[in-house]
């Protein structure tokens, strides 16, 4: 049996449709089904560990058929890394975004390596799914000094729902923006937290222009 038809096998032992299965792993519909179809070599990066997530298997059994890769190398030990089980590693992406697509693809960012690793107490304390954390790096100053430039954030993309004074990412014509919602005057608007207003003005949010992606809910980083 091949890696695409244990993928097949195993959306399907979850219920999942290839529509909700490319939804909750952050990939278009058509790509689920070339990685089904065997058009895909294989796959990496953050989208593996999203798939296996999603489908709560492990890669080396979906990607080669085995429950350990070291079965592969007998003799071989595996590198114990510490407080390993306490911890989640969500993808750390790179957003493609479209103008006016009420969707995400990602792609993985390996500046810093593929994973943030986050609490599991954290993560159940807040409440939230794990399999819909992902984790971006900031980029530009205008929300400093909350964010700097180069500071990870963790988006929470299960909460869409606009919150007054709230950080989220934001689809804005296509491009990945992280802003402070507001409201005023009935209308909701996108804010910079830099104090240089008139580089950094508001924008306003609304309909297909201006999509929310998730909302922000930790930072990563080296300032404080």
């Amino acid at each position: 049996m091949n890696w695409h038809t244990r993928l097949t096998q195993a959306r399907e032992a979850k219920g999942l449709k290839k529509s909700a299965f490319a939804r909750l792993v952050g990939v278009s519909p058509p790509t689920v089904t070339d990685w089904e179809n065997g058009d895909t070599k294989m796959i990496v990066g953050a989208n593996l560990i999203k798939v296996c997530a999603v489908l709560d298997v492990a890669p080396d059994w979906l990607m080669h058929g085995v429950e350990d890769v070291l079965e592969f190398f007998p003799g071989a030990q595996r590198v114990a890394i510490a407080d390993s089980s306490n911890s989640y590693q969500i993808p750390k992406v790179k957003l493609r975004l479209q103008a006016g697509i009420n969707g995400i693809q990602t792609e993985s960012d390996g500046m810093d390596g593929e994973t943030q690793g986050i609490s599991r107490s954290w993560v159940s304390r807040k409440g939230f799914d794990p399999t819909q954390l992902i984790a971006i790096q900031v980029k530009g100053e205008s929300m400093e000094p909350t964010f700097y430039e180069g500071d990870t954030v963790v988006i929470n993309l299960a909460d869409k729902s606009p919150h007054d004074n709230a950080v989220y990412a934001i689809n804005y014509g296509g491009e990945a923006v992280v802003k402070r919602m507001s409201r005023d005057a009935g209308q909701w608007w996108l804010m910079s937290d830099n104090s240089d207003q008139r580089k950094f003005y508001r924008r306003l949010c609304n309909g297909a222009e201006c999509i929310i992606i998730g909302r922000i809910v930790r930072r990563e980083g080296d300032h404080f």
